[in-house]
């Protein structure tokens, strides 16, 4: 059994070992393996279930996950630092959800930024002038290769247009809530969805850096696993 030191050793970040080598950056790595067999075993009405086989570590593997078209989040914030949250059901959990406007990506030839925009109009009333991507993630990397970008929008205003909201969307309820009483509620786990919670501490840390980390809107997404087809942006 290692002893105290030799785990706190392992703990430690890695150091590069030959003179004048330099750490590799910390990032995640995208790694094309080779692919034998693809197919789709289930077809839903919003995603699907892929089932692969794939060659890694001299084995042949098999596994099924949830094909997603991906999806973007909206952390719109005004001038006073509240942050636009909605209130609706989700009936997996079977939970009214405190959430970020968001949306699916399945408008075919839809750029992202354009699908964003789309979603803060449709599910809040509302619009922005200044867009930024603000961070982004894999929601389930182990079963699913859903990728949801969270945008942070500003200059916001009522939208021109109303939209007709129906089915989960028909009782939305709509909240301005200042960002660091959003982000005690979610240190006190009382919110639980994980755009909301990635899309807020992303934009306490942001906006204690002045918002140094901010992309520009238009921001290639080359890790999400269509990004690389992903039309421009729109002017």
């Amino acid at each position: 059994m290692p002893d105290a030191a030799t785990v706190a050793d392992a703990l430690l970040p890695s150091t590069p070992t030959a003179p004048g080598a330099v750490a590799r950056p910390l990032a995640d790595q995208r790694v094309d393996v080779p692919i034998s067999q693809t197919s789709m075993v289930f077809e839903g009405y919003i995603w699907a279930v892929r089932q692969e086989n794939f060659e890694y570590n001299g084995s042949s593997i098999t596994r099924e996950y949830i094909d997603h078209p991906g999806a973007v989040a909206v952390l719109a914030l005004d001038d006073q630092d509240r942050v636009l949250l909605i209130n609706q059901y989700r009936h997996p959990v079977q939970m009214r959800e405190w959430e970020l406007p968001a949306g699916l990506l399945d408008i075919a030839g839809e750029n992202a930024l354009v699908g964003a925009k789309r979603e803060l109009a449709e599910e809040a009333d509302v619009q922005a002038t200044d867009w930024n991507v603000l961070t982004e993630f894999y929601t389930s990397p182990g079963g699913s290769n859903e990728c949801l970008r969270v945008y942070l929008a500003r200059g916001v205003s009522a939208a021109t247009d109303v939209f007709e909201r129906t089915e989960e969307e028909a009782d939305i309820e709509i909240r301005w809530v200042p960002l660091d009483e959003v982000v005690d509620a979610v240190l006190a786990r009382r919110l639980q969805n994980p755009g909301l919670i990635v899309g807020v501490l992303a934009a306490q840390v942001a906006r204690s850096r002045g918002w140094a980390s901010l992309a520009p809107a238009d921001a290639p997404w080359p890790r999400h696993p269509r990004g690389r087809h992903l039309p421009d942006a729109e002017a």
